[in-house]
């Protein structure tokens, strides 16, 4: 697990934990995926050269997790709440697929905080993305009888493709409860997730994304995100869409799909593209 500083914000009546990479500024917020952690960035931060904190969402990683309030307001505010407390009156704000409409939210909500857009395989999804992402919710909501056990079970899933490495794997270790017994738990709940999913699918994107005035960067992840003939959660084709409707949007194919095009040599293609962008 790379070796980047922990840090605990209070913020929304809730505790957010984030990672820090120190480096130049501007300094870059990440926000990850539906039911991911911070450490899906550990390869992305370390290939940037500028400073970037990564946070866990609530209800994931080691942040708190309530009951409810999942919505994406309740995450804006959790975000707003973080910057006020680490006195950081504008970032660079990014985010991978439900993090990338994140970004996309806060920035149209609150414009003077956010000075540009990374939005990650997020925008226009494929209609049937929710089918698409069963298999990475399915372990959701179970114990498994070992860390060993969780790692292997995950590596066979069919949208990693063979590719593993340190990273991905530090990332599901942040992803479980460690027990006394040596079992682990997923963190995030299949309750927390329902609701932030749909509450946040649910919002009429193609009007918060139209409303978007900072410079966007879209990295899409165009290779299927299954076997042979599966669909891109983010297919080429909406990804163009997506960025047609964003007012200021420059448009990257970033090798992989949704999940491998964060990790080993992708990673490091998006830190360039991500490198380019900023420094414009």
């Amino acid at each position: 697990m790379r070796d980047y500083m922990n840090h605990f914000v209070t913020t929304n009546n809730i505790q957010l934990h984030l990672l820090e990479k120190p480096g130049t500024e501007p300094t870059l917020l990440l926000a990850h995926g539906l039911t991911a952690n911070a450490h899906c960035f550990g390869a992305l931060m370390a290939a940037l050269p500028y400073r970037v904190l990564a946070v866990d969402l609530r209800g994931r990683g080691q942040s708190d997790a309530p009951v409810s309030g999942y919505s994406m307001d309740d995450h804006t505010t959790d975000l707003i709440g973080l910057l006020d407390a680490l006195e950081l009156e504008q970032v660079v704000m990014g985010g991978h697929s439900f993090g990338g409409l994140l970004t996309v939210y806060t920035a149209v909500h609150h414009p003077r905080r956010v000075r540009q857009c990374i939005i990650m395989d997020a925008g226009l999804m494929h209609p049937q993305v929710r089918e698409l992402i069963t298999p990475s919710l399915a372990r959701l909501g179970q114990t498994y009888p070992s860390w060993e056990a969780y790692r292997d079970m995950v590596k066979t899933a069919v949208y990693w493709q063979g590719q593993w490495d340190d990273d991905i794997e530090a990332y599901y270790r942040a992803d479980v409860h460690h027990h006394a017994d040596g079992t682990v738990t997923p963190i995030p709940t299949p309750a927390a997730i329902a609701e932030a999913a749909g509450k946040g699918l649910g919002l009429n994107w193609l009007e918060v994304m139209a409303r978007l005035s900072q410079p966007a960067l879209l990295l899409n992840g165009p290779v299927g995100y299954g076997t042979p003939g599966t669909p891109a959660v983010v297919p080429a084709d909406l990804a163009q869409q997506t960025a047609a409707i964003i007012p200021h949007c420059r448009l990257v194919s970033i090798p992989g799909n949704h999940m491998t095009m964060l990790f080993g040599e992708n990673a490091r293609l998006m830190a360039a593209a991500i490198t380019e962008f900023v420094g414009d």
